[in-house]
């Protein structure tokens, strides 16, 4: 089956799937999407959501954290992994953001990836989500699940990346790349599926017998 079929196949189950997909992440605004994507690396997104939901009702903009100051900051996300290097990000990014940005989270990649802890998968999200541009954020989940659909062959995720915006047209990105980490969430598991179970693994592959190795991202 080529990836034409596939796609078609992927698309038609994860509209039925996720008709609304909700976005993993809570957030009050842009500048809280960015901090919150940032927190994630590394931490689930039900860890952040639960740290989060005590800081974003008071802090919420650039000129916050910064008041702040670092040691702060890492006493209010002490229960998220690598707390103190995040901390340290979000005060200089936050200093950035006032000093060059005039406190507003810039709109291009470039921009945004220059900032302290924001590396190319952050920057996507906040581009798709935040600003609604067209983009394919590939984190760990779409990474593992485009290599057991066939659709990529899983050197790194900038390869996947590539990969998958060449299969799937742009106006789907945005809401894709949610409905395929939700999927893999529920029914696609690393420790389940394994290639050979769920509906799309069976239905891309019908004559799949043997569990599929994944390169990690």
């Amino acid at each position: 089956m080529n990836n034409l079929k596939k796609s078609k196949i992927i698309l038609s189950l994860l509209n039925k799937t996720y008709p609304r997909v909700p976005t993993p992440l809570n957030y009050k605004n842009t500048f809280t999407l960015l901090i919150s994507v940032l927190l994630s690396a590394q931490c689930t997104d039900v860890n952040v959501n639960n740290v989060t939901k005590n800081i974003y009702p008071k802090y919420n903009k650039p000129e916050h954290f910064v008041k702040l100051g670092r040691k702060n900051i890492e006493n209010l996300i002490k229960r998220i992994g690598i707390f103190r290097i995040k901390a340290k990000s979000i005060f200089y990014l936050s200093k950035i953001l006032i000093e060059k940005h005039k406190g507003k989270v810039p709109k291009t990649y470039e921009e945004l990836e220059q900032l302290p802890g924001v590396g190319h998968k952050t920057a996507s999200v906040v581009m798709s989500q935040g600003f609604g541009y067209p983009a394919f954020p590939v984190d760990t989940h779409i990474h593992r699940l485009a290599q057991r659909w066939g659709l990529t062959n899983g050197k790194n995720v900038i390869q996947t990346e590539k990969d998958l915006k060449g299969i799937f047209p742009k106006k789907y990105w945005n809401r894709l790349h949610l409905q395929i980490i939700w999927y893999g969430r529920e029914y696609c598991k690393a420790r389940d599926c394994y290639g050979i179970t769920c509906k799309i693994c069976k239905s891309c592959y019908p004559n799949r017998k043997r569990p599929i190795k994944t390169i990690k991202a």
